[in-house]
């Protein structure tokens, strides 16, 4: 019984220590991790990033539903999954919905995920995805006004590293307005009711 007992010990400092460790990842006093109380909405608004074909505004797409996500291209499973979701749902959108929809990709990963290689990774998707990046400072700004975390897990000179994110879906409406976001997981036909809804389509 004592073994026992000792061994549950263990196992519940464990966890109580990963646990820990867990929560200090996504409460680092670091430029990347915005102060925002849960109360609180993110407050959106207009920006500035890097395509591969130059600079890309928010406002550009005046008049277009916006989908933005914020990950990274090496991401080895919450981006591929929340990208393939949007994909499908673009992809089933009438042609008409479509010229009404854009799905903009925002990389927290500027070391790796160059314009070149980004736009690479979006067109993968088959979506006219458009990936955009920037300096750490302008991508900071922007993860800040919507609300969204990172944490990069590197250590000095190493070129393989994993980046922890948050894995919402920031839905802006056509006057640049952010609406709401969606949760991680949402599916292809979560995001199609969300884009009818917004550009006043009916439900089927």
């Amino acid at each position: 019984m004592k073994k026992q007992y000792l061994a549950a010990v263990a196992v519940i400092t464990l966890v109580i220590a990963s646990l820990f460790a867990i929560w200090q990842q996504y409460h680092p006093s670091q430029t990347n991790t915005p102060e925002l109380g849960l109360s609180q909405k993110p407050k959106g608004g207009d920006f500035t990033l890097i395509s591969v074909k130059g600079p890309v505004s928010l406002h550009d797409f005046k008049g277009k539903l916006i989908l933005l996500y914020f990950g990274y291209t090496y991401c080895p499973d919450i981006c591929p999954t929340n990208l393939s979701s949007l994909a499908l749902a673009y992809q089933q959108l009438p042609k008409a919905l479509q010229e009404k929809t854009q799905i903009l990709f925002i990389s927290v990963d500027p070391q790796r995920d160059t314009p070149k290689h980004l736009q690479q990774y979006s067109d993968y998707y088959q979506a006219n995805i458009i990936g955009l990046t920037g300096s750490r400072q302008q991508i900071d700004e922007v993860v800040k006004r919507y609300g969204a975390v990172y944490v990069i897990h590197q250590k000095a000179n190493e070129s393989h590293y994993s980046v922890d994110h948050s894995a919402f879906t920031y839905v802006i409406d056509p006057q640049g307005k952010w609406v709401t976001q969606m949760p991680h997981g949402s599916t292809p036909k979560d995001y199609i009711q969300i884009i009818q809804q917004q550009l006043g389509e009916k439900t089927p």
